[in-house]
């Protein structure tokens, strides 16, 4: 291809499945991070990017690609690709648990909820999401009092981890690639009804008066009788307290006998 005169290479779409351990960083470079997902792949996969992240602690099923569309398709929050998830908690999970995930709850402003739960033994629980808030499930579950010990992504859409070992990665073939597109065009689920927005706590003073916002610049501010009271007494602690100060003489107004 030739644009302006000049030959542009043009790269095949690139898409892998990648089953990250617990321990590496969803990024490419941090300074910070002492391994990253990218020790795990081939040094010519620096041009792909990761779709979606899991964190650190997290495992499990994590897609890269250069293709911008599909990754489109699949991130954005009208797309309705079933995310499931195997997680262990640290202590016995309830049927009120569960109620309380399908119902949901507010997270820095957004309500998060869990499309489905199921028990897959006392301390273990199948989760799946249609959503992708930053840590979602392990604040979810911290709100109910639960500590995840251990949380692996089993499944995005139609694609699994199966035949892929942690740590390890395979190459999407294009009837995956189409299965994605399918599960991304599928409507998302109807949303029930938002959980009630928890109240903000309103803080109460004493011995203060509030200036709404909308007073006129400049307009003092009204003293409490209290605040009068500690006024006064700091006059007569401090003569002259309050008074305005005494102007200055000038040197040539003192040469001259004048009065300031």
């Amino acid at each position: 291809m030739r644009v302006h005169g000049r030959t542009v290479r043009t790269i095949a779409p690139h898409t892998l499945l990648l089953n990250k351990p617990a321990g590496y960083t969803t990024t490419r470079s941090d300074r910070h991070a002492e391994r990253t997902i990218f020790d795990l792949l081939p040094s010519d996969c620096g041009h792909l990017f990761h779709v979606g992240r899991l964190d650190k602690e997290s495992e499990g099923l994590l897609l890269l690609t250069n293709d911008g569309a599909l990754a489109q398709e699949l991130m954005h929050p009208s797309k309705g690709v079933d995310k499931e998830y195997e997680v262990v908690v640290d202590r016995p999970f309830a049927h009120k648990d569960a109620a309380a995930l399908l119902k949901g709850t507010w997270i820095e402003g957004s309500v998060a909820r869990v499309s489905s739960v199921r028990q897959l033994g006392p301390t273990k629980i199948s989760l799946v999401l249609h959503q992708g808030l930053k840590r979602q499930i392990r604040v979810m579950l911290g709100q109910l009092g639960f500590k995840v010990q251990r949380l692996i992504r089993i499944r995005l859409g139609p694609l699994t981890l199966r035949g892929v070992k942690s740590g390890s990665y395979r190459e999407l073939r294009e009837e995956d690639l189409n299965a994605l597109r399918k599960a991304a065009a599928t409507p998302k689920p109807k949303r029930t009804p938002a959980p009630p927005k928890p109240k903000v706590k309103t803080l109460t003073f004493t011995n203060f008066t509030v200036t709404p916002a909308t007073a006129k610049a400049g307009a003092k501010t009204p003293l409490t009788p209290d605040a009068t009271r500690r006024r006064s007494l700091r006059s007569d602690q401090k003569p002259g307290f309050g008074s305005p100060r005494p102007r200055k003489t000038s040197r040539t107004q003192a040469r001259l006998g004048k009065k300031p």
